[in-house]
């Protein structure tokens, strides 16, 4: 049995801690009247003149009779920065465990039997969905009781034909986006996630108790993961316009929920590598070998191609048409949010690529914790650039305390959950037909 080391516990409430500190910064200082933000706005031009930036201040010169309508939606970019940041973190560490579950549910039902002895540690990691979408449930009610702009289209005002705000496009698309049908969407795809987590669960639990030869529990498996991942591909699709393309509600992609799905996919591979590195340098996992190591790098590195993959072929095919109503979306980010935007790239495609090319490189388990650092900080990258350009616009500070503070707190409550999961059952499952392959596999 696994026992959660007082270190890594006491390092999980600190980066709590710590990340509590940072986002109440970012409220704090978050203006709460338009007045205070155009001080804020002030005092930035001030200080690009300090710094010698003239082109800065005369931008500033030619826009400093801002109309009210300006000063609102700069405002509201604001208030949203410690929102925009929170919600970065929090769909970030749910994707981890909602990836590793569709990995997990393929492995039952594909009967993969290299990738047994690895299952606790996928359970572990699963452990934190069910928290971790309730608390990205609580944010799209607040967003939908106007606690926040992220999702602009909530605003009432856009819908109205009678507001000088109206906004026909939004108008046509009511039907499917407004708050009520928003949120059921999101409390079906949450509730068949859980499901699924918690019957799995269950089922493996009660595997490792059965007779020898009863597969009557490995079969109710292999039948609710076949069930899951029928709706997953659903609903991975349709969470990925709700939560993340509805932000930009006047732009869309037909390639967007793949594009989400790699991202999730091969973040949560990469995690599981990193969970096992580290528990096998503390002595757990003796039956885990480098084989298994070799498979999930081997992971790692095809699905950062097929990311990669992804992502040209979107960013191409609008580059190419030079559409103005497709290609906003790219513009956006080469102007307002271009060094991110390009690390994000070289990160998740160029590094992963470098590093894990080699065949041998992927059965070192230092080598697989770089690699996995950078590509998960890489698609931390790429999720705060899917979420942030739509919602705070130019007003984006990357390495702020509260973008900090919120990625420290849940990775901190990410790591509790995970390693407390592990703790309640034996890290060797029991009563699997393909064990025995398991743990004598041998790339």
């Amino acid at each position: 049995m696994y026992k959660f080391s007082k270190k890594l516990k006491t390092f999980s409430f600190a980066l709590m801690v710590v990340g509590i500190i940072g986002i109440a910064w970012g409220f704090m200082n978050a203006p709460s009247t338009i007045e205070e933000s155009k001080d804020t706005i002030a005092k930035q031009f001030e200080a690009h003149g300090a710094h010698g930036d003239a082109d800065a201040i005369d931008a500033h010169a030619k826009d400093a009779h801002h109309d009210a309508a300006h000063d609102e939606h700069v405002f509201h970019q604001l208030q949203n920065r410690p929102w925009s940041a929170l919600y970065v973190a929090i769909f970030f560490f749910m994707m981890l465990s909602l990836g590793v579950l569709a990995f997990y549910a393929i492995q039952h039902v594909s009967q993969a039997g290299w990738s047994i002895v690895l299952f606790r540690v996928m359970e572990g990691i699963t452990a934190y969905l069910p928290i971790g979408a309730v608390i990205l449930f609580v944010f799209l009610v607040l967003s939908g009781m106007h606690m926040n702009h992220v999702f602009a289209w909530m605003n009432p005002e856009l819908v109205d034909p009678n507001s000088p705000k109206f906004d026909q496009l939004l108008f046509d698309k009511k039907s499917y986006l407004n708050v009520p049908w928003f949120l059921i969407r999101a409390a079906i795809y949450i509730a068949g996630w859980i499901w699924y987590q918690r019957r799995s669960r269950k089922l493996t639990l009660a595997l490792d108790k059965a007779e020898d030869g009863d597969l009557t529990h490995y079969k109710k498996m292999m039948g609710a993961s076949a069930a899951f991942l029928v709706f997953f591909l659903v609903s991975e699709s349709m969470m990925s316009w709700d939560w993340l393309m509805s932000i930009d509600h006047h732009w869309f992609s037909t390639l967007y929920g793949w594009y989400v799905f790699a991202g999730m996919f091969v973040s949560g591979i990469t995690t599981i590598a990193m969970v096992t590195v580290y528990l096998k340098s503390q002595g757990y996992l003796e039956f885990v070998n480098d084989s298994h190591l070799h498979d999930l790098a081997k992971f790692m590195f095809g699905f950062s191609v097929f990311w990669t993959y992804l992502w040209f072929s979107q960013f191409m095919l609008i580059w190419y048409a030079n559409i103005p109503e497709e290609v906003t979306y790219y513009v956006q980010r080469f102007d307002e949010i271009k060094v991110p935007f390009f690390a994000m790239v070289v990160m998740n495609f160029v590094f992963p690529i470098l590093l894990l090319m080699n065949s041998d490189y992927k059965r070192l388990p230092w080598f697989i914790i770089i690699a996995g650092v950078v590509v998960l900080l890489g698609h931390y990258i790429d999720v705060y650039i899917l979420i942030t350009p739509g919602s705070v616009g130019d007003q984006w500070k990357f390495l702020s305390p509260e973008v900090i503070g919120s990625a420290l707190f849940f990775l901190g409550l990410f790591i509790f959950v995970v390693f407390t999961a592990l703790t309640k059952a034996p890290l060797k499952v029991k009563g699997n037909p393909f064990l025995k392959e398991s743990e004598q596999f041998h790339y």
